[in-house]
Protein backbone atom coordinates (compact mmCIF):
# COMPACT_ATOMS: atom_id res chain seq x y z
CA UNK A 1 0.00 0.00 0.00
CA UNK A 2 2.79 2.44 0.90
CA UNK A 3 5.61 0.94 -1.17
CA UNK A 4 7.38 3.58 -3.30
CA UNK A 5 4.89 6.30 -2.33
CA UNK A 6 6.23 9.81 -1.63
CA UNK A 7 5.59 11.33 1.80
CA UNK A 8 6.49 14.88 2.82
CA UNK A 9 6.83 15.35 6.59
CA UNK A 10 7.51 18.68 8.28
CA UNK A 11 9.21 18.56 11.66
CA UNK A 12 10.31 15.01 10.96
CA UNK A 13 13.68 15.02 12.72
CA UNK A 14 12.45 14.19 16.23
CA UNK A 15 9.48 13.23 18.38
CA UNK A 16 6.18 12.43 16.70
CA UNK A 17 7.46 13.46 13.29
CA UNK A 18 10.45 11.12 13.45
CA UNK A 19 8.20 8.22 14.43
CA UNK A 20 5.88 8.99 11.49
CA UNK A 21 8.88 8.96 9.13
CA UNK A 22 10.14 5.66 10.53
CA UNK A 23 6.75 3.99 10.14
CA UNK A 24 6.47 5.15 6.53
CA UNK A 25 10.02 3.99 5.78
CA UNK A 26 9.34 0.54 7.24
CA UNK A 27 6.65 0.19 4.58
CA UNK A 28 8.85 1.26 1.69
CA UNK A 29 7.74 4.88 1.45
CA UNK A 30 10.22 7.50 0.29
CA UNK A 31 10.17 10.27 2.92
CA UNK A 32 11.08 13.92 2.36
CA UNK A 33 11.69 15.71 5.65
CA UNK A 34 12.05 19.42 6.31
CA UNK A 35 13.13 20.46 9.80
CA UNK A 36 15.28 23.11 11.45
CA UNK A 37 17.10 20.22 13.13
CA UNK A 38 19.67 18.13 11.31
CA UNK A 39 18.16 15.45 9.07
CA UNK A 40 19.14 13.52 5.92
CA UNK A 41 16.89 15.39 3.49
CA UNK A 42 16.36 19.14 3.96
CA UNK A 43 17.31 21.48 6.81
CA UNK A 44 15.35 24.72 6.89
CA UNK A 45 12.83 26.94 8.64
CA UNK A 46 9.31 26.40 7.30
CA UNK A 47 8.37 29.81 8.64
CA UNK A 48 10.30 31.31 5.72
CA UNK A 49 8.53 31.46 2.33
CA UNK A 50 11.62 31.11 0.17
CA UNK A 51 12.75 28.09 2.17
CA UNK A 52 9.36 26.45 1.56
CA UNK A 53 9.59 27.16 -2.16
CA UNK A 54 13.11 25.73 -2.35
CA UNK A 55 12.04 22.63 -0.43
CA UNK A 56 8.98 22.04 -2.61
CA UNK A 57 11.09 22.46 -5.76
CA UNK A 58 13.58 19.91 -4.39
CA UNK A 59 10.84 17.35 -3.77
CA UNK A 60 9.19 17.80 -7.17
CA UNK A 61 12.47 17.75 -9.09
CA UNK A 62 13.41 14.50 -7.39
CA UNK A 63 10.08 12.66 -7.44
CA UNK A 64 7.63 14.57 -9.62
CA UNK A 65 4.63 14.09 -7.32
CA UNK A 66 3.50 13.83 -3.69
CA UNK A 67 1.26 11.13 -2.21
CA UNK A 68 1.15 12.26 1.43
CA UNK A 69 1.73 15.61 3.10
CA UNK A 70 2.10 15.46 6.89
CA UNK A 71 2.18 18.93 8.49
CA UNK A 72 3.74 18.25 11.87
CA UNK A 73 6.23 21.05 12.60
CA UNK A 74 6.07 22.46 16.13
CA UNK A 75 5.08 26.12 16.60
CA UNK A 76 6.40 28.26 19.44
CA UNK A 77 4.54 28.04 22.76
CA UNK A 78 4.52 31.37 24.62
CA UNK A 79 1.79 33.27 26.41
CA UNK A 80 0.12 36.63 26.72
CA UNK A 81 2.58 37.49 29.48
CA UNK A 82 5.73 37.09 27.39
CA UNK A 83 5.03 36.51 23.67
CA UNK A 84 6.08 39.34 21.36
CA UNK A 85 4.29 40.36 18.17
CA UNK A 86 6.99 38.75 16.03
CA UNK A 87 7.01 35.56 18.10
CA UNK A 88 3.23 35.20 17.86
CA UNK A 89 3.35 35.64 14.10
CA UNK A 90 6.22 33.18 13.85
CA UNK A 91 4.06 30.57 15.60
CA UNK A 92 1.29 31.19 13.06
CA UNK A 93 3.73 31.02 10.14
CA UNK A 94 5.03 27.63 11.28
CA UNK A 95 1.71 26.23 12.46
CA UNK A 96 -0.78 27.55 9.88
CA UNK A 97 0.80 29.49 7.02
CA UNK A 98 3.40 26.83 6.16
CA UNK A 99 0.85 23.99 5.90
CA UNK A 100 -1.31 26.23 3.68
CA UNK A 101 1.68 27.23 1.53
CA UNK A 102 2.98 23.68 1.10
CA UNK A 103 -0.47 22.52 0.06
CA UNK A 104 -0.56 25.33 -2.50
CA UNK A 105 2.93 24.55 -3.78
CA UNK A 106 2.17 20.85 -4.20
CA UNK A 107 -1.37 21.37 -5.52
CA UNK A 108 -0.57 20.44 -9.13
CA UNK A 109 1.57 17.52 -8.02
CA UNK A 110 -0.66 15.54 -5.65
CA UNK A 111 -1.04 12.00 -6.95
CA UNK A 112 -4.47 10.33 -7.29
CA UNK A 113 -5.61 9.21 -3.85
CA UNK A 114 -3.35 11.72 -2.10
CA UNK A 115 -3.85 12.56 1.57
CA UNK A 116 -2.92 15.47 3.82
CA UNK A 117 -2.73 14.94 7.57
CA UNK A 118 -2.30 17.98 9.79
CA UNK A 119 -1.02 17.47 13.32
CA UNK A 120 -3.02 19.74 15.59
CA UNK A 121 -3.32 19.32 19.38
CA UNK A 122 -5.95 18.84 22.06
CA UNK A 123 -4.99 22.43 22.88
CA UNK A 124 -7.13 23.42 19.90
CA UNK A 125 -10.10 22.97 22.30
CA UNK A 126 -8.65 23.35 25.81
CA UNK A 127 -5.81 25.32 27.37
CA UNK A 128 -3.35 25.88 30.16
CA UNK A 129 -2.34 29.41 31.12
CA UNK A 130 0.14 31.28 28.93
CA UNK A 131 0.08 29.07 25.83
CA UNK A 132 -1.63 31.50 23.45
CA UNK A 133 0.79 31.32 20.50
CA UNK A 134 0.68 27.52 20.36
CA UNK A 135 -3.06 27.23 21.00
CA UNK A 136 -3.86 29.80 18.31
CA UNK A 137 -1.69 27.96 15.78
CA UNK A 138 -3.29 24.61 16.60
CA UNK A 139 -6.78 26.06 16.45
CA UNK A 140 -5.87 27.54 13.09
CA UNK A 141 -4.65 24.30 11.57
CA UNK A 142 -7.77 22.48 12.76
CA UNK A 143 -9.94 25.02 10.94
CA UNK A 144 -7.65 24.98 7.91
CA UNK A 145 -8.20 21.22 7.72
CA UNK A 146 -11.92 21.31 7.03
CA UNK A 147 -11.55 24.33 4.72
CA UNK A 148 -8.97 22.52 2.58
CA UNK A 149 -11.01 19.31 2.63
CA UNK A 150 -13.87 21.14 0.93
CA UNK A 151 -11.69 23.08 -1.50
CA UNK A 152 -9.75 19.97 -2.53
CA UNK A 153 -12.75 17.64 -2.68
CA UNK A 154 -12.24 14.90 -5.25
CA UNK A 155 -8.50 15.55 -5.42
CA UNK A 156 -7.00 15.22 -1.94
CA UNK A 157 -8.46 14.05 1.38
CA UNK A 158 -7.52 16.34 4.28
CA UNK A 159 -7.77 15.37 7.97
CA UNK A 160 -6.17 16.38 11.23
CA UNK A 161 -5.10 14.67 14.43
CA UNK A 162 -5.15 16.32 17.86
CA UNK A 163 -2.70 14.53 20.16
CA UNK A 164 -2.96 14.90 23.92
CA UNK A 165 0.00 14.23 26.21
CA UNK A 166 2.54 12.30 24.12
CA UNK A 167 5.76 11.06 25.71
CA UNK A 168 8.36 11.94 23.07
CA UNK A 169 11.32 11.47 25.45
CA UNK A 170 10.71 7.85 26.52
CA UNK A 171 10.09 8.88 30.12
CA UNK A 172 7.63 5.99 30.66
CA UNK A 173 5.38 7.93 33.03
CA UNK A 174 3.70 6.01 35.85
CA UNK A 175 1.53 6.79 38.86
CA UNK A 176 -0.79 9.78 38.72
CA UNK A 177 0.65 11.03 35.41
CA UNK A 178 -0.47 7.83 33.73
CA UNK A 179 -3.51 6.97 35.83
CA UNK A 180 -5.26 10.31 35.31
CA UNK A 181 -5.89 9.19 31.74
CA UNK A 182 -8.98 7.00 31.30
CA UNK A 183 -6.81 4.55 29.33
CA UNK A 184 -4.30 4.42 32.21
CA UNK A 185 -1.20 5.65 30.38
CA UNK A 186 0.46 8.58 28.62
CA UNK A 187 0.47 8.45 24.82
CA UNK A 188 3.41 7.49 22.62
CA UNK A 189 4.50 8.82 19.20
CA UNK A 190 3.44 5.49 17.71
CA UNK A 191 -0.17 6.16 18.78
CA UNK A 192 -0.12 9.17 16.47
CA UNK A 193 1.91 7.57 13.68
CA UNK A 194 -0.54 4.66 13.48
CA UNK A 195 -3.42 7.08 12.91
CA UNK A 196 -1.43 8.99 10.29
CA UNK A 197 -0.89 5.77 8.36
CA UNK A 198 -4.58 4.91 8.62
CA UNK A 199 -5.64 8.33 7.34
CA UNK A 200 -3.23 7.96 4.41
CA UNK A 201 -4.53 4.50 3.55
CA UNK A 202 -7.39 3.40 1.34
CA UNK A 203 -9.11 2.11 4.50
CA UNK A 204 -9.96 5.73 5.37
CA UNK A 205 -11.21 6.59 1.90
CA UNK A 206 -14.58 7.87 3.19
CA UNK A 207 -12.99 10.22 5.75
CA UNK A 208 -12.13 13.84 4.98
CA UNK A 209 -12.38 17.14 6.83
CA UNK A 210 -12.26 15.34 10.17
CA UNK A 211 -10.31 15.99 13.33
CA UNK A 212 -9.45 12.94 15.44
CA UNK A 213 -8.43 13.56 19.04
CA UNK A 214 -5.99 10.99 20.44
CA UNK A 215 -5.56 11.86 24.10
CA UNK A 216 -6.42 8.77 26.12
CA UNK A 217 -9.85 10.21 26.85
CA UNK A 218 -8.66 13.28 28.76
CA UNK A 219 -10.80 15.86 26.95
CA UNK A 220 -13.94 13.84 27.72
CA UNK A 221 -13.23 13.61 31.43
CA UNK A 222 -15.30 15.88 33.66
CA UNK A 223 -13.28 17.15 36.63
CA UNK A 224 -14.64 18.83 39.77
CA UNK A 225 -12.76 19.37 43.01
CA UNK A 226 -13.69 16.71 45.54
CA UNK A 227 -15.35 14.36 43.05
CA UNK A 228 -13.91 10.96 42.16
CA UNK A 229 -10.58 11.62 43.94
CA UNK A 230 -9.88 14.86 42.04
CA UNK A 231 -8.48 17.64 44.26
CA UNK A 232 -7.27 21.14 43.48
CA UNK A 233 -4.24 22.35 45.40
CA UNK A 234 -4.54 26.09 45.94
CA UNK A 235 -1.52 28.36 46.30
CA UNK A 236 -1.52 31.44 48.47
CA UNK A 237 -0.17 34.19 46.18
CA UNK A 238 -0.63 37.02 48.69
Amino acid sequence: MFQDKIAVVTGGASGIGKCICEEFEKRGTKVCVIDIQDNPYFVGDIGDEQTLRHFADTVIKQYGHVDYLINNALPLMKGINACSYDEFNDALRVGVTAPFMLTQLFLKYFAPGASIVNISSSRDRMSQPFTESYSAAKGGISALTHALAVSLAGKVRVNSISPGWIDTKNNHYRGADANQHPVGRVGTPLDIANMVLFLCSEQSGFITGENICIDGGMTHQMIYHGDFRWHLETVDES
